[in-house]
């Protein structure tokens, strides 16, 4: 299946020319027809399957009838990253189209965001905050929106914003199209889209799983000795991008600071950061600027960056969703790619909440060579318990990486060459 069968107008498939897309993602196959149709769409898939395009298409095919210069279109996120990815996807795929495009969020002032919304934008990206805010002052009038998306809405629920997201719907249109899309269906997301969907065809990509083009391996490790281990597996493992997730980001600050100090060129992007400053961290990572990149999980989300080749759990995420997420942003669309996660011996239980998950056991590995002490890693996480399988993660092969990563300026970026190994 190609682009060309959903029959999209020249503008538009003369935008997905330019963004390379050639084959649909199995999300995008499924409910782009579905949308152009104009029935409610309750899609349900990972992070990293290409869902953000599944619904810009159909978003953008049909704003180009009706009128111009009025928010036609709002799609809600949960944090200021993911509304800049959409935003941005959502002025490439209609770059040859008179359709504009306005973020909304907080962080930052509200100058540039009311000037944007004053020269008339037909689509809005907001967070549920600022655009509660514009609401407010009467900024901003959603009373002709058509399109309503709620991306990540699972992530909202986590972050406190299903309050907010409810004042909201109330002043839309009720008469309206809606698509709302999560990776994962708590009983209060499962509530709000039967509140708000109206007879919607579900669409399902490998729910409660991360994609299977990754391939996944744990390594027990004492405490004392991540940073180490850290460093030992960067310079044996090929690699591209790398992406690093810490649990706090007082760690994601200091270990983007080691890091550089041992001359990788890396970036912190973590919740302390001004938005200019996080902007500019995404930026050199999708750029090349920085080949290493060290964020918490509310600050990771909406990094959308292809040659992602391995992410590190430098600490072990809390919940069975944070790993699904962090592991989503590797492996994205179709592409493959490693996860590693370290683990402590308190860490137990959420590898077996994980497994479980995951339907298999992940490999246990440790490093050839590194100095581990006393502590034996092939003794750890030994008590097996029974996993029945719900799928098998394919095997995966390890990318090659990309030229390497040019120079440049920023709080953590290092001016030596790095020390990491290519193949």
């Amino acid at each position: 299946m190609t682009f060309e069968q959903f029959a999209l107008d020249p503008r538009i498939a003369a935008g997905v020319t330019d963004a390379g897309y050639t084959i649909p993602t199995p999300i995008q196959q499924k409910a782009i027809p579905v949308a152009l149709q104009g029935r409610d769409v309750l899609g349900l898939a990972q992070t990293g399957t290409g869902k953000t395009a599944a619904f810009v298409l159909p978003i953008l095919q049909r704003l180009l009838q009706g009128s111009l210069r009025q928010v036609r279109a709002l799609i809600l996120a949960p944090t200021r990253e993911l509304a800049e990815q959409i935003h941005e996807m959502t002025a490439g795929l209609g770059r040859h189209t008179r359709v504009r495009s306005a973020a909304i969020y907080g962080g930052v002032g509200k100058g540039s965001q009311l000037a944007a919304l004053e020269r008339g934008a037909e689509i809005v990206v907001a967070c549920p905050g600022r655009l509660l805010d514009l609401l407010s002052e009467r900024s901003i009038d959603l009373s002709h929106v058509e399109v309503l998306v709620l991306d990540e809405a699972d992530r909202m629920c986590d972050m406190g914003f299903l309050p907010d997201v409810r004042r909201i719907l109330k002043v839309l249109p009720t008469r309206r199209q809606t698509l709302f899309f999560a990776a994962t269906m708590p009983a209060e997301i499962r509530e709000l889209a039967d509140d708000i969907l109206h007879d919607p065809v579900t669409v399902q990509i490998g729910l409660l799983a991360p994609v299977k083009t990754v391939s996944h391996a744990l390594y027990p490790v004492p405490e004392s000795l991540k940073k180490e281990l850290l460093y030992a597996t960067l310079e044996q493992t090929p690699t591209g991008r790398v992406l690093i997730f810490t649990r706090t980001k007082y760690r994601a600050r200091n270990l983007a600071r080691d890091l550089a100090k041992r001359s990788y060129h890396v970036a912190a992007l973590q919740g302390n950061m001004s938005q200019n400053q996080r902007q500019a961290a995404l930026n050199g990572f999708r750029d090349g600027k920085y080949d290493i990149l060290v964020a918490t999980d509310v600050a990771a989300r909406g990094i959308d960056v292809l040659e992602i080749t391995h992410v590190i759990n430098f600490d072990m995420p809390d919940t069975v969703d944070a790993y699904t997420h962090r592991i989503g942003r590797t492996g994205r669309a179709e592409l493959t790619g490693e996860a590693f996660t370290f683990a402590v011996q308190a860490d137990e239980p959420m590898v077996r909440e994980i497994e479980k998950a995951l339907g298999t056991r992940i490999e246990r590995r440790w490093l050839a060579g590194f100095d581990y002490g006393r502590f034996a890693p092939e003794r750890a996480f030994q008590a097996e318990r029974p996993v029945q399988p719900r799928h098998t993660l394919p095997p995966v092969a390890r990318p090659a990486a990309p030229p390497r990563a040019r120079e440049g300026s920023g709080p953590y970026t290092a001016r030596r060459p790095s020390r990491r190994r290519r193949p």
